[in-house]
């Protein structure tokens, strides 16, 4: 912590300069890629720092131009972050960032070129395919990864921005932990996977497969199959810390990055399904890696802005029930809260997760055509409901202030400052952890991506994007409420190859604007109060009695797909029918009044609909 009472101090040139050795450095990663990726790193021989024995090679090959490039490129870079730390002494005073962020650059500056000795003077260069080489790669990559965050802040600092509080930012800090940590094992899944491209060249995706899954296949082929999964995970994961830190600190500047990591991340995705797809040329690689380092820069500075002091800690407000205004002097009251289990499970909203666990577990019985298996049922219910309880506990966390202005809500927990939003936004981050590693390690790494998938879509793009925006929120949102089937399909098959998971994907899908507006037809008023735009708040009840009965219709339609396609019998086809009927005209008689007890009995059998859609469906994979 700084202690320096005189931060911030701005010094644009300074500030200018460092912007631009961070920039050079991401040049001389790019040139390091193509070093990599085009087997140059013996261009010089086993000779460092001098190249193949001389300072200036004689009659060198292109391998020995690409080298000594980056060796030029890299000793020019030394002299930059030189010039960066003598500035951040003569410009700044005693106890400024500036001066402790700049050494801590040459520092690592300097560990740079000792790791990219023992690289060449050990020989893991050109098509060597050892674990020395994997491990020296990836003490590499996290150095260049810290060199970066260094850079990055120094020009921060510099611009005159002020101390950060990283120890004082309670659960955000360990989520921000996370994430960097989170980083730092996909940069070197994608490093390794990189080298494996490289000295195992394939000719189609297919093929790179089909060698991969091979028992005597080389570890740095083998990873070839996991990096997909650790990428989605981890961007997800980024996603969510995203939202989640521009929402609990906002301010420009976290709305800013969060919004950037987001972007950038989703880019960086599309851009390895290009590699991917164009078998990893060197362009493409060094585009993939580029980005990925734009992606780590906005996580530090997001990070940055997260914990800088004087953040607003959106968390510590409480907000009391029933007053339009936030009270932000009752501290007592999470002081003498003494929450007992049964508060932790109301965070989860377990009535809720029933449903979803249902279709998550119904849907395991449909792949196995029968039992899946004890230990898998185990996984999927403590895993599914883990997931499940964590995206309510993030909600929760995120809704507090409409929370405390709606009946329905009043009383939950993070209202009513039994837990304070602190401890349940820590809770819901074990209960997120718990869930992907119980399906990671039960089931496997799809099962949980997926989970996690579900989870972020219903905390970014639900609660956060859609839900005090637009009218659609629930029909784009409701898709969160749909991955728990290809969580229990994927779980037992290991992908999701079958179309009928889809299906069960898009029954729910379907499913869910008449089952939740025929809820909001119940609170519409209470929804207009908060300015959450729910569909009979905003048009009206005979229009959405309207959406809802066309909602019905599909569903019904969507799901006989799966008899049509030969893909379900009789002994499902017939209660799919029957079922169906009655949705529509529970839907239907909506349309003679949208009284309490009618919007209850269409909500209430809207759920019982999905239930024993789904049952039926289990039970004639099991003995149709």
């Amino acid at each position: 912590m700084d202690t320096n009472l005189s931060q911030p101090r701005k010094n644009a040139p300074y500030a200018t300069y460092a912007w631009g050795v961070l920039l050079f450095n991401l040049l001389v990663i790019l040139v390091g890629t193509v070093v990599r990726a085009t087997g140059s790193g013996a261009g010089c021989g086993q000779h460092w720092p001098t190249c193949q024995g001389v300072v200036i090679p004689v009659a060198p090959t292109l391998h020995t131009i690409i080298e000594y490039t980056h060796r030029a490129v890299s000793g020019l870079d030394g002299f930059l972050v030189l010039g960066l730390l003598i500035g951040a002494f003569r410009l700044y005073p005693k106890g400024h960032s500036v001066r402790r962020a700049a050494p801590v650059a040459a520092l690592l500056t300097i560990a740079e070129a000792l790791l990219g000795a023992v690289l060449v003077k050990r020989g893991y260069v050109a098509n060597d395919a050892s674990v020395g080489r994997a491990v020296a790669m990836s003490v590499h990559l996290c150095t260049t990864f810290f060199l970066l965050a260094a850079l990055a802040l120094t020009a921060w600092y510099a611009a005159g921005r002020g101390r950060v509080r990283l120890l004082s930012q309670g659960s955000v800090s360990g989520a921000l932990a996370l994430a960097f940590l989170a980083m730092l094992v996909l940069g070197i899944s994608g490093a390794i996977t990189a080298l494996g491209d490289t000295l195992f060249p394939a000719k189609s995706h297919e093929d790179v497969m089909r060698l991969a899954e091979q028992a005597n296949a080389p570890f740095l082929l083998k990873l070839r199959i996991w990096h997909p999964y650790i990428a989605g995970s981890v961007g997800l994961y980024l996603l969510l810390i995203a939202g989640l830190v521009a929402h609990l600190r906002p301010s420009s500047d976290s709305r800013r990055w969060g919004g950037m990591l987001g972007w950038l991340f989703l880019a960086e995705i599309l851009i390895g399904l290009t590699n991917v797809w164009l078998r990893a040329p060197v362009a493409m690689q060094v585009i993939h890696l580029m980005f990925a380092d734009f992606v780590w820069v906005a996580l530090v500075l997001l990070a940055y802005s997260a914990s800088v002091d004087g953040a607003v800690r959106v968390e510590d407000i409480i907000f009391s029930p029933g007053k339009d205004a936030p009270e932000t002097t009752v501290a007592a009251r999470v002081d003498n809260a003494h929450p007992t289990w049964r508060d932790y499970r109301d965070l989860t909203k377990p009535r809720v997760i029933s449903l979803l666990l249902f279709t998550t577990l119904t849907a395991a019985f449909v792949a196995a055509h029968g039992w899946p298996g004890l230990s898998l049922f185990v996984v999927l219910f403590v895993g599914g409901y883990c997931s499940a309880g964590a995206a309510n506990a993030f909600n929760m966390v995120i809704d507090r202030d409409i929370d405390a202005k709606m009946t329905r809500t009043a009383k939950r927990p993070t209202v009513t400052a039994t837990i304070p939003a602190g401890k349940a936004l820590g809770f819901a981050l074990i209960m997120a952890f718990v869930s992907f590693t119980t399906l990671w390690l039960g089931a496997n790494l799809l099962a949980a991506m997926l989970s996690l998938c579900g989870l972020v879509f219903y905390v970014v793009v639900y609660t956060l994007l859609l839900k005090r925006r637009t009218v659609q929120n629930i029909v784009i949102g409701g898709a969160a409420g749909c991955f728990p089937p290809l969580v229990g399909w994927a779980a037992v098959t290991g992908d999701l190859k079958g179309s009928l998971a889809w299906y069960l994907f898009a029954i729910i899908f379907v499913w869910t604007p008449a089952h939740f507006w025929a809820l909001a037809l119940l609170i519409k008023d209470q929804y207009a109060a908060v300015g959450v735009p729910m569909l009979p708040a905003v048009v009206g009840d005979k229009k959405t009695v309207t959406q809802i009965i066309l909602y019905a219709v599909i569903t019904v339609g969507v799901s006989l797909l799966p008899v049509v396609q030969g893909l379900a019998g009789a002994l499902y086809a017939i209660p799919a029918v029957a079922l169906g009927a009655m949705l529509v005209q529970q839907s239907w008689k909506l349309r003679r009044g949208t009284d309490r007890l009618s919007a209850l009995k269409a909500y209430k059998y809207s759920m019982l609909y999905l239930a024993l859609l789904f049952l039926a469906l289990a039970v004639d994979a099991r003995f149709g």
